[in-house]
């Protein structure tokens, strides 16, 4: 019927006005490099920094109703700290102990032969800061309204070796009688970092304090974005109550901050390919919340830990967990309940993990990412079959009944209601049912979806080759072969599809492969791969459907 044909228009025009708008939001940036400044207090804006008399300098510090006690403070000059572990370059400044560089070693800007460098996750520069802040509130706080505390270190310079088991990087700090060690722990392959403070508390009375860990990042777009294809979600992530996984972007944090207690738990910054967050002790009920700064680019995603307390005379110590690096499932769930679900495949995630735990299986069989793409897809297809079929034999039918739906509107085109008589006559003659096809096709598209969210959200992708000249299957095809190939199969599956009998909608009809094809250039060539491999597959069912209606017919 022509409005089954103009609802299929309207679909395939809407699909090709998203994926304008989204490639257009989500367009390849080249990558841009960021300069460690002098010190975190360089890079915090101007307006963070007290006034005399002393002003509102805790704005950025999470907020509890505790009193302030002054803390002397060791006279030293700020100074960095660098880190090297197999898997991390970690930048810590020893005024406030904060984490203000990470770049992952594994994980380039660019492939390697084309001069990647590590990608940096977290940068405090003059363009863009992301960071990972920390510190003591409470009674007998290392960080108050007077300023952050300045560490003390014993080298600038610390190297996890082959053979460690793991590394220890201490800033200590002299406060009264109190003797404080911040701790960062490392370990071999691993971009979890341990965040501990040790307290000896030489004083006669009880040391006390909360320790809160906190992410600090303006609004700007990461330092190197994938090409292609939708746009993934940027902004912060937590556990709720209410929910499991729950998302906040820039914008709702802007329009009302959030405050939430909860046991275990876990906040974090997400964005393409990898994830920031702070895991505090599962057996604590902590204080959460997101906010954004008054009149500055500056939003802060944290938490707030349990008092803890230090006896007269007596040790004590308070752990945290900072994950930096990326997205790996199977690391994520271990580190804290639905941490993994960062790994946001949108509503059909209950599809997608399986999809992606197929994927991997196969990947661990083949060695090769293209090659668990191309299987995948083949699986898929052949497992939903039994619900395609329907669709393509009703297609078939249809496209066997053109020359005499296109005599019918010859004859009785100008009067409507004659002929939707004439064709459903026809179709009740041929036992055709020309919308028998639409609720099988519907019932793949969630499966489709769902292969496509894992394709764009898997990191194991990125700068992953295929053959030939397909090095990096989560950038665009460089010469464009796979797009020419994806825009040349949806041609010739619609030479095997009926086309519209309205003139002006079969021209719309064969300008889409034109369309899709200039799309899918700037797709990364994972995604292009399977949309091409989908379609072959496609007019192979197709094909396979028209011989066996066509032999059934003779006999």
């Amino acid at each position: 019927m022509d409005w089954q044909k103009s609802v299929n228009l309207v679909a395939i025009g809407l699909v090709a006005w998203l994926l304008i708008i989204e490639w257009d939001r989500f367009g390849a940036r080249e990558s841009e490099s960021a300069s460690l400044v002098e010190s975190q207090s360089v890079a915090t804006a101007v307006s963070e920094i007290p006034a005399e008399p002393v002003q509102d300098i805790s704005e950025d510090l999470p907020q509890m109703q505790f009193e302030s006690a002054a803390i002397p403070q060791i006279k030293q000059t700020s100074g960095l700290v660098n880190v090297a572990t197999d898997v991390l370059l970690v930048t810590i400044d020893t005024l406030g102990g904060d984490i203000i560089e990470v770049r992952l070693r594994e994980h380039l800007t660019a492939m390697a032969n084309d001069g990647g460098e590590p990608f940096t996750l977290l940068t405090s520069s003059i363009s863009h800061q992301y960071i990972a802040k920390s510190g003591l509130i409470g009674p007998d706080a290392t960080d108050t309204a007077a300023g952050r505390p300045q560490f003390a270190v014993a080298s600038n310079s610390y190297e996890l070796l082959s053979g460690d088991q793991h590394l220890h990087v201490d800033l200590t700090l002299k406060q009264g009688d109190a003797r404080i060690v911040k701790r960062f722990h490392f370990i071999p392959g691993d971009y979890t970092i341990g965040v501990e403070y040790q307290v000896n508390n030489l004083s006669d009375k009880t040391w006390e304090a909360a320790f809160y860990g906190q992410i600090k990042r303006d609004s700007n777009e990461p330092l190197v974005q994938s090409s292609g294809g939708m746009q993934p979600y940027l902004g912060a992530a937590l556990r709720q109550k209410e929910t499991n996984f729950a998302k906040y972007d820039f914008s709702d944090m802007e329009d009302k901050p959030l405050k939430e207690s909860l046991e275990a738990g876990w906040v974090a910054m997400v964005q393409h390919y990898f994830v920031s967050a702070w895991i505090p002790p599962r057996e604590d009920t902590n204080s959460y919340s997101l906010r954004k700064l008054k009149g500055q680019d500056v939003y802060l995603m944290g938490f707030v830990g349990e008092k803890f307390s230090v006896a007269a005379g007596s040790l004590g110590n308070y752990k945290a967990q900072f994950y930096v690096g990326p997205k790996d499932q199977d690391t994520l769930a271990e580190l804290a309940d639905y941490l993994d679900l960062t790994v946001d495949y949108g509503f059909l995630w209950m599809l997608a993990k399986p999809i992606f735990y197929a994927m991997q299986y196969i990947h661990t069989l083949l060695g090769n990412w293209g090659w668990s793409i191309i299987l995948l897809t083949i699986f898929i297809k052949v497992l939903l079959y039994p619900l395609s079929a329907a669709s393509l034999k009703s297609m078939a039918k249809m496209r066997n009944l053109q020359p005499e739906m296109a005599r019918l509107k010859e004859l009785y085109g100008d009067d409507r209601q004659k002929m939707s008589q004439e064709l459903m006559g026809l179709y009740k003659k041929e036992k055709v049912n020309p919308a028998g096809g639409c609720l099988p096709m519907l019932l793949q598209m969630p499966v489709f979806i769902s292969l496509y969210w894992v394709l764009l959200e898997s990191v194991e992708i990125r700068h992953t080759p295929w053959i030939f000249w397909i090095q990096d299957l989560s950038a665009k095809d460089p010469f464009f072969v796979l797009p020419i190939i994806m825009g040349a199969s949806m041609l010739l599956m619609q030479k095997m599809q009926p086309m519209p009998t309205d003139p002006m909608q079969a021209k719309v009809m064969k300008l889409m492969p034109i369309m899709f094809t200039v799309f899918f250039m700037f797709f990364p060539a994972g995604l292009v791969l399977y949309w091409t491999v989908n379609n072959l597959l496609s007019m192979l069912q197709q094909w396979v459907v028209n011989k066996q209606l066509a032999t059934s017919k003779k006999s």
